[in-house]
């Protein structure tokens, strides 16, 4: 044995090169995708999926984002014109509360003129010799407890403004604060410290501020209305003190008795700023309000007051402004500022309305605008969603069925039809899941016609198949009939030899034949057909080992060690003997010729161990890892099963009968274990009544076989152990003597008949038996002249005595129980077995041209039938013997 090189699969066993994976080429060029439903394994991706590269998103993933960016994208423009309506409505929400504490502003404005008024006055007239200051203050009294009512009513008004702008709260602090300073002025109008001009100024200041609060208020850009409305209100408020103020120079003029020096510069300024005031309201007034104003100013209070007032206007030459009666000017121009009044509180109403009801307007149109554009969102994004939701559930579904067909129906398809045994109509396809009529149904209707176009091309290779297994048969056969009859001649030849040399020759090709035979064998098993040869009763399992060992050429070279008395059903002895001569022929084949082949039998639970161990040259890892694969799962038949046909065939015949075969390296070479299930063991045969012993089984050592499985084994170990190795030959001059067959009691290559039992006459010398290569049939048929329904023979099935059918057994030969716990039953174990004992079998020739002209006649009606059209297939039984 070489050593110090690793062993390749080119130096391995012959057939035990690993299969290529023809599955896997099969199925790439219509799967494509998935796991193999035969390897069990799943294709590696190209590369890693990506969740930023965009051609690797989910199509939920895509879907999503197109539909949710124009929905974000219409969803950011409509809340931008949504926050712009909703700051004009709080602009003008703030500008209608605004004009709507015009109302207090205006109250306060008049109490406040009335207070300065009549407190120029008054101060005018402490200032003259003689004025009693109690009835000063006592008149102002009640004029400042109503400013201060108005300004608590206008703070209280203001309040809820707090968050106003900016520029109202501004202009509102500083009225405030300037009618703080009014509120402590007060005091020095009593004791006249104070210049004139000192405290009316506050006064000035103070009103002046509150108008300016007054038309404050700003709709905002684009609502000149609303301007306009403000700027009519704050020019008629404006007229309005300019002409309390000439009320106030005028009243304090008569109070005191005269003018002061600058009092009529003053007064023409103040009639000019008020023409000019009168002007601008005029302009911006409305034609309904110039018409009210022109009604004021004719009422007769009115008109009254004013011709008051323009006798004070400075006339030409010396005369003098006219000095007015303080009481009566007091109760006109009161009158006509009343008059003022009214007309400033309805212009401040008009404008109030007017800002309330572009108000309620802008709030209107913010909501209609905000709930169009939630309810065209909401719609935008159900109707998304709806699209979308149909899209992806159409991919779903397409992807469901386009993996179903990838990875589930067209690979069982696949793996029913690779072998065909049975007829089936046409195999149905699924329609499409999918029923719209989009580009998605055309596409799943285009993987509806890829499966039917697939199962088609299948169907088609099965059939394809079908007749290439036929013709593996039908060649089997041929060759089967043609081995049979060079045995026979062969069997002939061999008794009439006597010339040593020659009669080696013959054995050589007498186990040439026999290997011939198992190669026809294992086309049978190629083509998923199962052997002609039977068996109907059980059979020791050393017996069955002892027939593979004589179905291969070097079987001297087989040593068997069998610890046990167990027994093989009958319809699996053919299928074992075959599988042990392939593991013992690999034995013997790749290990040396001077070394020994060792079959161990040892019991495996309730199962049996069978240990073929040899000392040849092993197998590399790898090789026997990929071995010990085909070994579990057989692979399809293809053209390198030729080239690996011991390898196919056990792992087929394995698979066929639950029978597990795994090679691992041993201490010097190889060691296959067989495990043998309990399903193929049986009982031992009871002999059958009225059948005598045959002669040869109770010869030498034969009979003490049967009494045990101890001495069954003793004996059949002695009986191999004195089987000379390849190239022994016998000595020159001696007969080639033979050691006894533990089981026929006769030698290994006996060729005399069993069956003559009758005694030799004593004067006669002794003669050596003959030599004949031992078989199969002479290991498993102890009585070749009994006729007997065991392994196929060529001399036919036995017939019936008489023509009569004998009975049946009173118990029923079974094969052990399936998975269920019933029984199995074994083909032809019913029938007759044996022809009468004190009947001798008479063995009839058939006439040769019969026999051709009944095969004849049988093959054409074989060509006939596969000539016939038909759409049936066969589809192959499973491991447990079901039909799919």
């Amino acid at each position: 044995m070489p050593s110090g090189r690793p062993l390749t699969p080119t130096d391995g066993l012959i057939g035990w090169t690993p299969l290529p994976d023809v599955v896997g080429r099969e199925e790439e060029a219509t799967v494509g995708a998935g796991p193999d439903p035969v390897r069990g394994a799943a294709p590696q991706p190209h590369r890693r999926r990506s969740g930023f590269r965009l051609r690797d998103w989910r199509m939920g993933t895509k879907l999503a984002t197109v539909l949710v960016i124009p929905s974000l994208a219409f969803l950011v423009l409509a809340g931008i014109q949504t926050r712009g309506l909703v700051g004009q409505t709080t602009t003008l929400s703030a500008f209608a509360e605004q004009v709507g504490i015009g109302r207090q502003i205006s109250t306060a404005v008049d109490r406040l003129q009335h207070e300065r008024d009549r407190t120029a006055g008054e101060l005018a007239a402490l200032r003259r010799a003689g004025t009693d200051r109690d009835a000063a203050v006592a008149a102002l009294k009640p004029l400042q407890e109503a400013t201060d009512r108005a300004m608590t009513d206008l703070r209280a008004a203001a309040a809820p403004l707090a968050d106003a702008d900016a520029a109202w709260r501004v202009s509102y602090s500083e009225a405030i604060e300037a009618y703080d300073q009014v509120v402590n002025i007060r005091a020095a109008v009593a004791p006249a410290v104070l210049s004139s001009d000192t405290v009316l100024s506050n006064y000035h200041r103070s009103i002046a501020a509150l108008l300016n609060l007054l038309a404050e208020p700003s709709p905002g850009g684009g609502r000149q209305e609303l301007t306009e409305a403000v700027l009519r209100y704050a020019q008629l408020s404006r007229v309005k003190e300019l002409s309390s103020r000439i009320r106030a120079e005028l009243y304090a003029a008569a109070r005191s008795g005269r003018y002061e020096p600058d009092d009529q510069v003053t007064l023409s300024d103040l009639r000019a700023q008020q023409l000019t005031a009168l002007g601008a309201f005029r302009v911006a007034a409305t034609a309904d309000q110039i018409r009210r104003y022109d009604r004021t100013s004719v009422d007769p209070a009115f008109v009254a007051a004013t011709r008051m007032e323009e006798r004070t206007l400075p006339g030409g030459g010396e005369t003098k402004p006219a000095l007015l009666d303080a009481t009566q000017w007091w109760a006109a121009s009161e009158q006509r500022q009343e008059l003022f009044r009214q007309l400033e509180s309805e212009i401040v109403a008009d404008a109030v309305r007017q800002a309330d009801d572009a108000s309620a307007r802008q709030l209107r149109d913010t909501l209609l605008v905000g709930g169009a554009i939630a309810t065209v969102l909401l719609a935008a994004v159900l109707i998304s969603l709806l699209v979308g939701r149909s899209v992806a559930r159409s991919m779903r579904q397409l992807r469901g069925q386009a993996l179903r067909i990838a990875q589930v129906d067209l690979p069982l398809t696949l793996q029913r039809l690779r072998t065909v045994d049975r007829p089936v109509g046409a195999i149905d396809v699924p329609p499409s899941v999918i029923d719209s009529q989009d580009e998605i149904g055309e596409l799943a209707e285009a993987f509806v016609a890829v499966h039917r176009s697939a199962v088609d091309v299948a169907v088609e290779q099965a059939m394809m198949r079908r007749n290439v297994n036929a013709m593996f048969v039908n060649l089997a056969r041929r060759s089967q009939v043609l081995v049979e009859r060079q045995l026979e001649l062969l069997d002939e030849l061999e008794r009439e030899e006597s010339d040593p040399d020659q009669l080696e020759n013959l054995f050589k090709l007498d186990h040439l034949a026999a290997r011939m035979r198992r190669n026809d064998e294992s086309l049978l098993v190629l083509a998923g057909s199962e052997s002609t040869r039977r068996w109907n009763r059980p059979v020791g399992l050393g017996a069955v080992l002892l027939a593979a060992s004589a179905e291969i050429e070097q079987y001297q070279r087989v040593r068997h060690e069998n610890r046990t008395d167990l027994h093989v059903v009958g319809h699996a002895v053919g299928d074992l003997v075959h599988l042990f001569a392939e593991l013992l022929e690999n034995a013997t084949a790749f290990s040396r010729p001077d070394t020994a082949v060792r079959v161990v039998v040892e019991p495996d639970g309730r199962g049996a161990l069978v240990q073929i161990v040899d000392e040849g040259l092993g197998m590399s890892p790898p090789a026997l890892a990929e071995a010990n694969a085909v070994l579990a799962e057989p692979p399809a038949a293809d053209v390198s099963a030729s080239e690996r046909m011991g390898l196919f065939v056990v792992s087929h015949l394995s698979a066929r009968h639950g029978v597990r075969v795994r090679l691992s390296s041993g201490r010097e070479g190889l060691v296959a274990r067989v495990r043998i299930p309990v399903a193929l063991l049986a009982e031992a045969p009871a002999p059958e009544a009225g059948r005598p012993e045959p002669n040869r089984l109770v010869r030498g050592t034969a009979q003490a076989m049967l009494t045990g499985p101890v001495t069954a084994s003793a004996a059949l170990a002695a009986a191999t152990a004195e089987l000379p190795v390849a190239g022994w030959r016998p000595a020159p001059g001696q007969p080639a003597a033979l050691p006894v067959s533990p089981l026929t009691g006769r030698p290994l290559g006996d060729g005399t008949d069993a069956g003559a039992a009758a005694p030799a006459p004593p004067a006669a010398p002794v003669t050596a038996p003959r030599p004949r290569p031992g078989r199969a049939e002479d290991v498993l048929t102890p009585d070749a002249g009994a006729a007997g329904g065991g392994w196929f023979s060529r001399q036919g099935p036995a017939t019936s005595a008489l023509g009569v059918t004998p009975a049946p057994a009173a118990t029923p030969v079974t094969g052990g129980t399936n998975e269920r716990g019933l029984p199995v039953r074994v083909p032809m174990a019913q029938l007759a077995s044996a022809a009468p004992a004190d009947r001798p079998v008479v063995r009839h020739e058939p006439d040769p041209e019969a026999v051709g002209g009944m095969l004849s006649r049988l093959y054409s009606g074989v060509r006939r039938a596969e000539a016939e059209e038909t759409t049936e297939m066969y589809l192959p039984r499973d491991e447990g013997g079901r039909r799919q």
